[in-house]
C-alpha cells in the first residue's frame, strides 16, 4: 500500500498541476491566445472608463467563464482525438456540442460587454 501524502502537499501539488494545464493552454491554443488579447483589451478599458467594482467583479467572470469552458473544449477534444483518431460522426458530434457550449459563453460575454461599455462609450 502506497502511503498517503498530506493534505496541504497534495493540494500544492495539485495547484501545480493546474498551474502547468493553464500554461500549457495559451502556448499552445490559438483561440486562448485570441481570448487572452481579449481580456487584456477589455481590462485596459474598464481601466480607461473607470468602470465599477460591480462591472469589475461581472467583467472578470466573463473572461473566467469563456477561458474556463474554452479549456474544458479543448481537453473534451483532445480526449475524443485520443479515443477516436479517424473521423467519427459521434466524435464530430461531441466535438461540435463541446465548441457550442464555448459559443454560449462567448456569446453572452458580448452581451455583458455591450451593457457595460456602450453607455459608456456612446
Amino acid at each position: 500500500m502506497q502511503k498517503k501524502e498530506p493534505f496541504l502537499i497534495n493540494r500544492l501539488k495539485s495547484i501545480g498541476f493546474a498551474f502547468k494545464g493553464m500554461l500549457i493552454l495559451i502556448r499552445t491554443e490559438s483561440s486562448i491566445k485570441i481570448q487572452v488579447f481579449i481580456a487584456i483589451g477589455v481590462t485596459v478599458a474598464g481601466f480607461y472608463f473607470d468602470i465599477s467594482s460591480t462591472e469589475w467583479m461581472i467583467q472578470i467572470a466573463m473572461i473566467g467563464l469563456v477561458m474556463s469552458i474554452e479549456g474544458v473544449n479543448t481537453a473534451v477534444e483532445y480526449i475524443a482525438d485520443f479515443i477516436h483518431p479517424d473521423h467519427h460522426p459521434k466524435i464530430g458530434l461531441i466535438k461540435d456540442i463541446s465548441a457550442g457550449a464555448v459559443f454560449i459563453a462567448a456569446i453572452i460575454a458580448v452581451i455583458v460587454g455591450s451593457i457595460i461599455y456602450f453607455p459608456k462609450i456612446f
